[in-house]
């Protein structure tokens, strides 16, 4: 068993009213409760390099925590690198002290339908998001691998597995999340489902992470841009409905001479209520590192459903809702953020309140980054 601890000093970030409910009838109820406040609890780091069953741990870009109490995370490793395509199960405990402490539990291998694990050798998927579905099962999400040589490309999916990694289904994700040529209209190359969510209803959301090439260009620094956040409906595997969430501009730029540009990207979403959601955003400039931004976002009777528009570029639709929770720069009260991808809900603390746990992707890189772990306590009114 491996484990990292760490305590943070907490602290009360910006009180942000935001109401927790998306639309309603006409009947009088009672006032939804308001998110009044986050602070951070404390922050723990599993170092990279770290080993686990012979086996390299890192790479966490999505993480959902399980009815048991323990939770689910998903490594990005696409094979043809460090192994096998895994995921893991997680102990993490914390307390109002702020400490916070991650133990790696166990180690499985995702498997394709004719139950063979994904190969080591060669990219064949690319990990990216898992949520715990109503039955205990998981739904994970590949951005898939792009490649001009088509022998070599392998298509985005969203698929639903058991603890043990055993496939039970492949949901049919709308055509335009697929690859067709990187540059005229598709999915762009590593730029696909990041973002996976199940709201209390069982609906599974997917979405994209920056514009399809059809729906316009990428995030900038002087522009935003848009994604498409698709409800797939658990029992038929079909979508159901296709909502637009926007993007801003990038807000940090990358230094001069930098290998690669700054960018910016919907990382994950979660379920707040059956059509509202939290989304985190993760923008990147090479050089000088990430910044994060929590956002409530939801659909409501005015958001357009743009299952029917091919090109979201000079389109007309209203896209979902958006109020900004947390702004957490570079260095946020101290702790210096890392590639934050994954969010779920925590543990209930023993004062009622609930908790929000951000894991960070560390690329694998050792020199720079950590496996980083920070748990937000959810203050409502």
């Amino acid at each position: 068993m491996a484990t990292a601890s760490l305590s943070a000093a907490r602290f009360v970030l910006v009180v942000l009213s935001l109401l927790a409910g998306c639309g309603g009838g006409n009947e009088a109820t009672a006032p939804e409760p308001q998110i009044e406040s986050l602070r951070v609890l404390g922050t723990a780091s599993i170092p990279t390099g770290t080993m686990f069953e012979g086996v390299e741990f890192g790479g966490i870009s999505g993480l959902d925590r399980a009815q048991d109490g323990s939770y689910w995370a998903i490594s990005d490793d696409r094979g043809g690198e460090l192994g096998t395509p895994r995921f893991y199960n997680l102990g993490i405990d914390y307390d109002m002290n702020g400490s916070v402490s991650v133990q790696i539990r166990r180690q499985v291998s995702m498997l394709r339908e004719d139950g063979t694990p994904f190969p080591a050798n060669a990219r064949t998927v690319d990990p990216e998001a898992i949520r715990v579905a109503p039955n205990g099962d998981l739904y994970w999400s590949s951005e898939g691998n792009w490649s001009a040589d088509p022998d070599r490309r392998f298509p985005p999916f969203l698929r639903q597995m058991t603890v043990d990694g055993a496939f039970v289904r492949e949901f049919t994700v709308p055509d335009e999340y697929h690859y067709v040529d990187n540059a005229t209209t598709g999915a762009r190359s590593n730029k696909v489902f990041e973002a996976l969510a199940v709201t209390p209803d069982g609906t599974v959301y997917i979405a994209n992470e920056d514009a399809l090439i059809q729906d316009g260009p990428l995030t900038t620094l002087q522009a935003g841009s848009v994604v498409r956040v698709t409800a797939m409906d658990p029992v038929t595997g079909r979508p159901k409905g296709q909502y637009a969430y926007a993007l801003p501009p990038i807000p940090v730029d990358a230094p001069p001479g930098a290998p690669f540009g700054p960018d910016n990207g919907l990382s994950d979403l979660l379920a707040v209520g059956d059509r509202q959601f939290i989304a985190l955003e993760r923008a990147f400039a090479s050089g000088v590192g990430n910044t994060i931004r929590l956002v409530l976002t939801g659909i409501d009777d005015r958001t357009s459903n743009v299952s029917d528009i091919h090109g979201l570029a000079g389109a007309t639709y209203v896209p979902m809702s958006r109020r900004v929770l947390l702004e957490m720069p570079l260095v946020h009260e101290g702790i210096r953020l890392d590639n934050i991808e994954g969010i779920t809900w925590g543990n209930t603390l023993p004062n009622g309140h609930r908790t929000l746990v951000l894991v960070a992707d560390n690329n694998f890189t050792a020199e720079i980054q950590a496996t980083q772990f920070i748990v937000l306590e959810v203050v409502m009114s």
